[in-house]
């Protein structure tokens, strides 16, 4: 009997420790999948940048209010806790008011200004001129021309004072132009859906967010996931509010930025890959950009060998450049049962049926030619004996040749294995 409530006692335990899980599970009822904002507003939700309502609704549609917008501003710059160390300047935001700190937080930090009379309007819609201004202003500095505005049909409607910002805004891609790319529609009420959308980008391209605004001690946010391939021995990527760490054994996939031969390679060679695809986590948070370059290094070339033994190339992964020039060290293997790169089951297979189709064809061929000088007759008597001879040597000249070189095209995939954790900064 003891044991009995012992085991019960046991699943019960269990049951509460799997409780908080179940209750961290978010979902927003009203997103379908296909909706043009889901991957953004589902992250949001899931970050806790924004959040649906006590029914799961989100509401994409609705407008989004300053303060809002500020309380989400704070989280994804990490500042959703700053101690506020300014008075209250403002007439229409009490110290009763659940907004309270986050307004003086954005005060404190510079985020989002009050008005000459000293009134923040905490209530007030937000435009999308006014978010853009917004995303331009924390912002690192850029030259930007303006002429860019043109390329929109209704750059005429853009308020004097947000021209600039716009320009800088689209130049960085922190802008929102949905349904139609070629509209901006400066002057209509932000919706939350599209401050979903900006927010997302911002807080994937933190590292373009003026310092003053961001908290610099590092905090870890969470754990995320790379799903690459299911073999991989570890796919655990943790999120800091600074960088993204790719913890060692996560699986990679690369292409050859171009052709490689290792009959005209040697040890010391360089090779460069590239990231022809963003790497996301399940959760949607980009860890390395299309386009990011990767450096290797042959380090040794094992040549073919006799009875078909394909050659081995051993490369060591060193280098890792992002598109915005920011270079950093790797350490990094071909993921293969051996840590090289060889010609697969498929391409040997290729080279012994080649010698065996060639050769039967040459023993065809021979057949043939012996038959018909002495008795034209007996053709089919000299295919019946030619072909399966030449077959039958091809197929053993194609088992006991050596094997094959290793070749790759440009944009050809490889897998490969971290061996050390990568850091990337946000």
């Amino acid at each position: 009997m003891k044991k009995i409530l012992s085991a019960l006692l046991s699943v019960l335990m269990l049951s509460f420790n799997f409780l908080p899980a179940f209750a961290a599970v978010k979902s927003v009822n009203d997103i379908k999948s296909n909706y043009w904002a889901s991957k953004e507003i589902n992250f949001v939700v899931d970050k806790d940048i924004m959040s649906a309502d006590a029914k799961g609704y989100f509401n994409p549609n609705n407008s989004v209010t300053r303060v809002e917008f500020v309380h989400s501003l704070l989280k994804v710059l990490s500042n959703d806790n700053l101690n506020v160390r300014i008075k209250n300047q403002f007439t229409d935001v009490s110290n009763s008011d659940g907004y309270y700190a986050d307004v003086l937080r954005s005060q404190q930090l510079g985020l989002v200004y009050g008005y000459p009379d000293n009134t923040f309007k905490p209530n007030r819609v937000l435009s999308r001129a006014e978010v853009t201004s917004i995303m331009s202003h924390i912002t690192k500095d850029a030259v930007t021309d303006t002429s860019v505005l043109k390329r929109f049909s209704d750059y005429v409607a853009i308020p004097a004072w947000a021209k600039s910002a716009y320009a800088k805004a689209i130049s960085y891609d922190l802008y929102v132009n949905y349904p139609n790319a070629s509209v901006l529609n400066p002057q209509n009420d932000l919706t939350r859906a599209e401050a979903a959308v900006l927010l997302y980008k911002l807080y994937q391209k933190l590292n373009l967010v003026k310092p003053q605004y961001k908290n610099n001690s590092e905090r870890v946010l969470g754990t995320e996931h790379l799903q690459v391939t299911d073999k991989a021995p570890c796919n655990a990527v943790t999120i800091t509010n600074l960088r993204k760490i790719i913890l060692k054994d996560n699986v990679l996939r690369i292409a050859f930025d171009e052709r490689y031969w290792s009959k005209k390679s040697n040890a010391g060679d360089i090779v460069h890959f590239v990231f022809e695809e963003g790497a996301y986590t399940e959760e949607g948070t980009l860890v390395i950009p299309q386009g990011s370059k990767l450096v290797a290094e042959v380090t040794h070339i094992q040549k073919p060998k006799w009875f078909n033994k394909n050659a081995r190339v051993s490369m060591k992964f060193r280098e890792l450049t992002l598109p915005n020039g920011k270079t950093y060290a790797i350490d990094a293997d071909p993921f293969t049962k051996d840590g090289t790169l060889k010609e697969g089951p498929w391409m040997t297979f290729g080279k012994i049926l080649g010698w065996t189709v060639g050769l039967g064809a040459i023993g065809t061929g021979a057949g043939i030619g012996f038959a018909f000088i002495p008795n034209p007759a007996v053709i089919g008597h000299g295919i019946a004996i030619g072909t399966p001879i030449g077959c039958g040597v091809g197929l053993i000249l194609g088992f006991v040749t050596p094997g094959l070189h290793y070749r790759a095209k440009c944009g050809e995939d490889i897998l490969i294995i971290l061996n050390d954790d990568t850091s990337i900064d946000n």
